[in-house]
């Protein structure tokens, strides 16, 4: 066994991420040290801070990784959990770094991290941790609007967002671009509408243009569009919830959901928001009426279908399962849902992964729009709306008096109205996704690269040299 496995033979995650970035590294041509500064993480602050929980101190271990600073200010999530260790937010750091090159947003990567159990704690200790952590890291200069600017994770959503733009703000205060500490708050602070669905339309953006290719359909036996497509998701958080609306609301066939207690199946397809309801009043999505219940959420993963979504944790296809799974593609909307070992697997199956460092990009990519929204200190669409209402309602009167025919009032609505700041930002957002996809597959053709995640890492390990080049640290 490897000194980089664990005892179930499963990589450590960060080396996971080194491997992929290695297979990568055969088709550049710099010098191997340059690659290795690009590799590793800049900085790793762990700290061990005391909090007041009712009668009891208790030491609160924390982490905030900044992977790479090739461009500024770094960016990433935080995640409360008590998974949470070093191993983990060092590759979810790295992870971001080439996210953030792939789509184009220029931010460094970065992460964050609470060992906490969220479902535990109360409101009122969770918001003193928070404020805490967010306290220690100005301390050490790892926060502001250029410097590192975090957003939600697993575990952490609007409100811990809001605590930290307060704690920021009330201890720099005067700062103009506060507001830009953070990304991921509510509209009424400076957040941005899409931002809550942006991961998961991502997902769907980036899945609906794989399938538009026919070269690609034609390679897996399917037909093209996403019309009628059987997908099963894995894991209905936040991501997987608005990835399997969006799928459904397309046409295609959710024949199966999977949580952590278990997974439903209906081979007609399932009602998402039926689901997410039944969730909601009972706990989980087991004893649907409309599915049957498999009691292993495993098992769901190698049901017959098109699609596989893995929407919740790293490493849930490794070489112990990757023979038996059926899909013949794979969405990584999660973070290192496949390992090195089970991708060799697949590969040599013919399954088509699209990979988690494109797929997965659409929360980052939402999150700029928000930074840029908070330093430019104007709501999208503010100005440009009702210019383009007014002009289209001029060219509507030409048609009218042209076409000596009234067009009626419904439709008026629908050809005056302009843009909202959620048009805008879902539009920012599927151009970003189709031009991603783009970028990756003409240069996997190209380069006669193998697979898709290959050729994700290249071109964002080549944007990441150009950038270093630019900035005169590469000779």
């Amino acid at each position: 066994m490897s000194k980089n496995q664990n005892k179930t033979g499963s990589y450590s995650f960060f080396n996971c991420i080194e491997k992929n970035f290695d297979k990568a590294a055969r088709f550049i041509s710099i010098e191997k040290g340059l690659l290795e500064q690009i590799k590793a993480c800049n900085s790793v602050y762990r700290m061990h801070f005391p909090v007041k929980i009712g009668k009891e101190i208790k030491v609160v271990e924390a982490y905030r990784v900044q992977h790479s600073h090739h461009k500024l200010p770094c960016k990433g999530g935080i995640r409360y959990s008590m998974k949470v260790n070093q191993d983990e937010i060092m590759t979810l750091a790295a992870l971001m770094t080439y996210k953030c090159a792939i789509v184009d947003v220029p931010f460094g990567g970065a992460k964050g991290g609470i060992k906490i159990d969220p479902q535990t704690i109360s409101s009122e200790n969770i918001e003193k941790i928070t404020r805490r952590y967010t306290s220690e890291l100005i301390k050490k200069n790892f926060i502001g609007p250029g410097i590192d600017v975090p957003a939600p994770d697993y575990g952490t959503g609007e409100r811990e967002m809001s605590w930290i733009f307060d704690t920021f703000l009330s201890l720099r205060s005067g700062d103009v671009d506060a507001l830009a500490c953070v990304t991921g708050k509510p509209v009424s602070q400076g957040g941005v509408r899409g931002r809550k669905e942006a991961t998961g339309l991502g997902v769907f953006y980036g899945v609906r243009e794989l399938c538009h290719v026919k070269e690609d359909m034609d390679s897996v036996g399917l037909d093209v569009g996403l019309v009628g497509k059987r997908i099963i998701i894995q894991g209905l958080g936040n991501v997987g919830y608005h990835a399997a609306s969006f799928f459904h609301e397309s046409g295609a066939i959710i024949i199966a959901l999977a949580e952590r207690e278990g997974a439903i199946y209906n081979e007609k397809g399932l009602n998402v928001s039926k689901v997410f309801l039944h969730l909601k009043n009972n706990g989980s999505i087991l004893n649907f009426p409309e599915a049957k219940n498999i009691e292993k959420t495993e098992k769901a993963l190698e049901l017959e279908c098109d699609i596989l979504i893995p929407a919740a944790l790293e490493n849930v296809i490794h070489k112990n399962n990757a023979n038996r799974i059926k899909a013949k593609i794979i969405g990584e909307a999660a973070n290192g849902p496949i390992t090195p070992e089970a991708d060799e697997i697949l590969d040599k199956k013919g399954v088509i992964i699209v990979p988690d460092i494109y797929l997965n990009a659409g929360g980052v990519t939402v999150s700029y729009f928000e930074w840029l929204k908070n330093l430019s200190h104007v709501r999208y669409g503010r100005m440009e709306k009702k210019f383009r209402e007014n002009v289209n309602a001029e060219f509507l009167q030409v048609i009218e008096t042209v076409c000596k025919k009234k067009i009626s009032i419904e439709e008026k609505k629908i050809i005056l109205r302009g843009p909202r700041e959620i048009d805008l930002v879902r539009s920012g957002l599927e151009d970003t996704m189709i031009n991603g996809f783009h970028k990756i597959c003409d240069l996997k053709k190209s380069l006669k690269i193998e697979n898709m995640r290959t050729a994700a890492f290249v071109l964002s390990i080549n944007k990441i040299i150009d950038s270093y080049e630019k900035l005169g640290i590469f000779p």
